[in-house]
Formats: C-alpha cells, sequence, structure tokens
C-alpha cells in the first residue's frame, strides 16, 4: 500500500458518490457531507482504495472501495467501512 496519503481527486468523489447509498444502509444514518479528503491505494490486478471522508463537524469515515483493473472506470465495490475516525487519525490496510 501506498504510504502517504495523496489529496482526494475528482475520480475519487466519485467513488465515494457511488459507494455513499450503501455506506448510509451499513451504518443506518444519511449523511449530510460526505467529502472525500484522502486516500492510500493497493494495487494488484485490481486496486483497493483506502479513502478517508468528511461526513460533517469533526467526523470521518474511512472506506475500502474495490475497482478491478480492467472494468469501467465507474465499477466499483464498497469493501469495508470504519467509523468514528477522526481527521488526525492514519489510513491504514483494512
Amino acid at each position: 500500500m501506498a504510504h502517504n496519503p495523496q489529496a482526494a481527486t475528482a475520480e475519487i468523489q466519485v467513488f465515494c458518490d457511488l459507494v455513499k447509498p450503501q455506506v448510509e444502509q451499513k451504518i443506518g444514518k444519511k449523511f449530510q457531507v460526505f467529502k472525500a479528503r484522502s486516500f492510500k491505494t493497493q494495487a494488484m490486478t485490481y486496486i483497493n482504495y483506502f479513502i478517508k471522508v468528511h461526513v460533517g463537524g469533526n467526523d470521518y469515515i474511512h472506506l475500502k472501495v474495490f475497482k478491478p483493473l480492467l472494468h469501467d472506470d465507474h465499477e466499483v465495490e464498497l469493501k469495508g467501512i470504519q467509523t468514528a475516525k477522526k481527521f488526525d487519525e492514519t489510513i491504514t490496510y483494512f
């Protein structure tokens, strides 16, 4: 996995927007704010994106989003969620 987080890009925000309904369903909460802030990647024959998402106030969540390398740019799958994160918490593999 990349060691230093990168600033979130427009593409990363699109991934977050695509999985937001799943995140809200799994957590049982609707988010007014859902803004990607930073991310790390793990590349294999696919890419796992580990994304820090601001969800309002001082609250953040970390998402694990899977993207096959040879598929549509907007085909992603939510693989994991970590809740109760803060801005300064390091994104780690999960």
